[in-house]
């Protein structure tokens, strides 16, 4: 696949993880596995810590809004002060963090819950995140450009620190000038990119978005940030009138930058 020239305006790449930096399989098959096989003794053991507190806190509010917008959840509602049987009150939260999961929701309460409980499994060397091999070397060469370098995830911002803190290729953090998660907006939502620009003090033209899905794809460049498509194995196929629309690469390093050395 031929390289792809990114406009010389360009001040930040903002990158996406699952699909782009990182194997799809790593995270559906090491890190939501994980969640699952150890959920419920994670909290039974965690249960009357204030993290834990705080995280079963956001999954309750999280039940009340989805019940305010008519969605579709558990029967059951997480309340930590109300239960007297601690038992009954932790498989409830088992039973909606599985729902969620299997849901594939994207969910703040969610993804928070899971970092603090993948910090432990990344710290105790059972899980080690992955990247393809192009990704390092090609930041290498876009920060040596005087590119700055962003991460943009549903994941929340801790889990991504701990994928790239603990990775097959050790600390990958200080290649990072900053991390956004869904507190600045849903992925598939154009106001989330202007505010990406805004935090980190730049028009949207001057950002460069690299992702493998074509509903984010699309919200970033209805916010006027520029788009490139990575092609990883496991991706979703793409539509003929999307490959026709994008622009495409299968590897960071075909990534020109225009004007730059």
């Amino acid at each position: 696949m031929a390289s792809v020239s990114i406009p010389a305006c360009t001040s930040a790449i903002l990158l996406d993880i699952e699909g782009t930096t990182t194997p799809i399989t790593f995270v559906k098959n090491i890190l939501f596995p994980y969640i699952k096989e150890h959920l419920e003794d994670y909290l039974s053991t965690h249960w009357e810590e204030d993290e834990c507190k705080q995280d079963v806190h956001l999954l309750k509010k999280q039940i009340e809004e989805d019940m305010k917008q008519n969605r579709a959840c558990p029967v059951h509602t997480v309340d930590q002060t109300v239960h007297t049987d601690e038992e009954k009150a932790i498989r409830e939260v088992v039973q909606n963090v599985l729902w969620q999961m299997a849901a594939d929701r994207k969910s703040t309460a969610l993804k928070q819950l899971q970092g603090h409980m993948w910090r432990a499994a990344y710290g105790s060397g059972k899980i080690k995140g992955e990247v393809y091999q192009d990704v390092v070397p090609s930041i290498r060469t876009w920060k040596g450009q005087g590119l700055k370098v962003y991460i943009y995830s549903s994941g929340s911002v801790e889990a991504q620190k701990l994928l790239f803190g603990y990775s097959v290729e050790g600390d990958l953090l200080d290649l990072f000038d900053g991390h956004f998660d869904t507190n600045i907006g849903a992925k598939v939502d154009y106001k989330s990119y202007e505010r990406i620009a805004e935090r980190i003090g730049c028009q949207p033209e001057e950002i460069t978005f690299l992702t493998d899905v074509t509903r984010e794809a699309k919200a970033a460049e209805e916010a006027g940030v520029n788009v490139v498509i990575v092609l990883r194995p496991g991706n979703l196929e793409l539509t003929e009138e999307e490959r026709a629309h994008y622009s495409l690469i299968t590897s960071f390093n075909q990534l020109q930058l225009v004007g730059r050395a």
